[in-house]
């Protein structure tokens, strides 16, 4: 055989990489090193992407042991869930963005425990009885608790989501809602969402899952996705800081309806609608995960990247995180306004947007006109400085009430001398 031949043939048999349906990817360098840690599990890998990290060893009894006990509970079939994800594993591979250096053993082991795991973390999570004063002390200790969920949410800390629900059922053969992984999912992962336990299915129904970051997204969207807005080609280059809008007149105020999706800003007659945003220690990893995935599957539709950098255009420094503090726009659980400040100017960098939200482009264009029209500025100077207090603003009217009769009875006596 020739070279040529040799090389044809080493051709040929290759399969692509991914697939249509690739949704786990590795987060670039240039993304990445911006916040490593961001990235990173710190308890728990779950797939194949952090699976050796020596730092997350001494999880993977638990995760046994977790597994074990979710079999013996529910009294399983582990060969007919081993044979499905045997028959899936070459299919699999094609779901994240990067070669799997895994035989094909390793790979279903890795599957089947972590899936097992999660499943038996999630029951166990939806009530105190189910769990051991083992479970309490260390994998439901609040603090663990918490680390754990975030790990879940982390991108490149992921399994399909429809492998999870297809194995759950396996395991219950049931297609009822009340019993469903998707609804054990939404329990556990409540914090995130108001989604009420009746409206899961329509829920799911108009969103496609593909997997816990996906999931965390979509709680943040206008739903249905018929609310969410056009989008163009227009970009945002300049945006008033908070405090300078607050100054040439914008009035903030939270919004009180009863959607308080998150993206919902509203700008209208002067006032600046926002939905209220709790920024605590796992903000910064939230956003990053979920933006790290708009990059490469939501590219076209990245709402949530649209809204930091809003938010980024409207905090420049620690001042303008107090103005929004001051009107209940952010609720601060970092310490001091500067970590506030140096998280949102940090989320953007090495990020590529390819269109924009309509809806915002509209709303910044409205901000800036807003701003550059000198009558709103004097407007809230005179607001700010003689109108602070009912006791202020009744003074400044007495005192214009003096100002015109003094100039009417100045008018008056030059008229009378004028005459004479």
């Amino acid at each position: 055989m020739t070279i040529r031949d040799v090389v044809i043939d080493m051709v040929e048999k290759v399969q692509p990489p991914v697939h249509d349906g690739c949704c786990i990817y590795r987060v670039p360098s240039i993304i990445r090193k911006v916040n490593e840690d961001a990235y990173t599990p710190k308890l728990v890998s779950i797939g194949p992407f952090h699976h050796n990290l020596p730092c997350l060893q001494n999880m993977q009894r638990h995760k046994l042991s977790y597994c074990k006990a979710f079999l013996q509970r529910t009294k399983a079939n582990s060969d007919q869930l081993i044979q499905y994800i045997e028959d899936l594993e070459p299919h699999f591979r094609g779901y994240y963005s990067h070669t799997l250096q895994f035989s094909w053993e390793e790979l279903v082991k890795i599957i089947f425990v972590d899936s097992c795991f999660i499943f038996e973390l999630f029951w166990k999570d939806e009530s105190d009885d189910r769990k051991s004063p083992e479970d309490k002390a260390f994998i439901f200790n609040n603090m663990v608790r918490e680390t754990i969920a975030l790990d879940l949410l982390l991108l490149e800390n992921q399994l399909p989501f429809f492998v999870l629900e297809h194995l759950y059922d396996m395991c219950f053969h049931t297609t009822s809602m009340d019993s469903s992984f998707v609804k054990l999912t939404f329990c556990y992962f409540s914090y995130y969402h108001e989604v009420p336990l009746d409206k899961i299915r329509d829920f799911v129904s108009e969103n496609k899952i593909s997997h816990f970051t996906d999931l965390l997204r979509t709680f943040y969207l206008p739903n249905p996705s018929k609310e969410r807005p056009s989008r163009d080609r227009d970009y945002v280059n300049h945006l008033p800081s908070a405090t300078e809008l607050l100054e040439g007149g914008v009035e903030f105020k939270v919004t009180t309806e009863e959607n308080k999706c998150l993206l919902n800003l509203k700008f209208s007659r002067g006032v600046f609608e926002m939905p209220q945003l709790l920024v605590e220690d796992g903000t910064e990893l939230v956003f990053r995960n979920i933006m790290a995935l708009e990059q490469f599957h939501y590219s076209e539709e990245s709402y949530i990247t649209d809204y930091v950098i809003v938010m980024d255009l409207l905090i420049n420094t620690s001042k303008d995180v107090d103005t929004l503090i001051r009107k209940r726009i952010l609720v601060n659980c970092l310490g001091d306004s500067d970590s506030v400040a140096n998280l949102f100017n940090g989320l953007c960098k090495n990020i590529l947007q390819a269109n924009f939200n309509s809806h915002y482009f509209e709303l910044c264009k409205n901000l800036n006109d807003f701003h550059r029209n000198p009558c709103n500025k004097l407007k809230s100077t005179l607001r700010r400085d003689y109108c602070k207090g009912p006791w202020q603003t009744a003074a400044s009217i007495a005192a214009i009430i003096l100002l015109i009769l003094s100039v009417i009875q100045t008018i008056c006596s030059i008229l009378q001398v004028i005459q004479q």
